[in-house]
């Protein structure tokens, strides 16, 4: 029950920028190995209704697999990178055929894509193109546009 008429928000914080990028993988924790030995006893012994008996394991270290991946995640990964690298074309694209509009709404995605390398190649050989195709002159928004997406990359 809530007694103040005014509804209460839960404030929820923002996930930070390229979290979604990150794995989320955490560590097993270590088990305490007397611990397990003394549950494994007590058991035993209330299943046999005897006294717990000791046993000498032979003990050995295990090594670390290689870290858990699904097919999935693998699939998508190149998905997202050749999704990546769409967005910043169609954002160069967007640019030097004056739709700002669209170039509004793809540059920050075209952004955030400029932290992979791949991404950044991609913009030296768009801009490379549309040098090429006697297009290099730009106007002013233009030219904001391209310093604002060139200094991403190289940051």
């Amino acid at each position: 029950e809530n007694p103040n008429p005014h509804i209460a928000f839960q404030k929820v914080p923002r996930p930070t920028e390229g979290s979604h990028l990150r794995v989320h993988i955490l560590p097993f924790p270590r088990i305490n190995e007397c611990r397990v030995q003394e549950l494994l006893q007590e058991g035993l012994a209330r299943s046999q209704g005897a006294p717990p008996a000791t046993r000498g394991d032979k003990k050995c270290v295990v090594p670390a697999g290689p870290p858990v991946v699904s097919i999935m995640e693998k699939g998508s990964t190149v998905f997202n990178s050749a999704q990546r690298l769409e967005v910043v074309r169609n954002c160069i694209l967007f640019i030097f055929e004056n739709k700002f509009l669209e170039t509004e709404k793809t540059l920050p995605a075209a952004l955030r894509a400029l932290k992979g390398k791949a991404a950044r190649h991609c913009l030296t050989q768009e801009l490379g193109l549309h040098v090429k195709q006697n297009r290099a002159i730009l106007d002013h928004q233009q030219f904001d546009y391209i310093v604002r997406m060139m200094n991403c990359a190289l940051q």
